[in-house]
């Protein structure tokens, strides 16, 4: 349902066009697009016409793709990566955990850049043997 203000038409939708597509591309006939983006009554009606014999799938795959297709409130799926929202503050024991990785992450660097410099010296050569045929 599209509301009377100007504010939703500017704003993007949350809704990622990515998503939209894929839905689209793969549960197009059944509506799967339209019910990601909050078109749940043309959701059904297209699922029980089975994209309107194709028709309407093919235009709106043909929107998705385009960036014209919007969702229920009439805000564009113009955005490729989905949105989120970061809710929760992550907890002290949470970044105590990420600062041992790092610490751990660099340690196995220092081995690694040390086990290369190791192999790049070059080799003495192998002392002849003694007995030879």
């Amino acid at each position: 349902m599209l509301t009377g203000s100007t504010a939703g038409a500017t704003t993007p939708s949350p809704r990622s066009r990515g998503v939209a597509l894929a839905l689209a591309v793969l549960l197009g006939p059944f509506g799967g697009h339209r019910f990601y983006v909050g078109k749940v009554r043309s959701g059904a009606l297209m699922c029980a016409t089975l994209g309107g014999l194709g028709i309407w799938y093919l235009y709106d795959l043909i929107l998705v793709s385009a960036g014209s297709f919007r969702d229920a409130e009439g805000r564009l799926v113009s955005r490729w990566d989905p949105e989120y929202e970061l809710t929760a503050v992550p907890s002290e024991a949470l970044l105590e955990e990420v600062d041992a990785l790092r610490a751990e992450v660099a340690e196995l660097t220092e081995r690694v850049e040390f086990a290369e410099r190791l192999l790049a010296q070059p080799r003495a050569p192998a002392e002849p043997s003694a007995f030879r045929s």
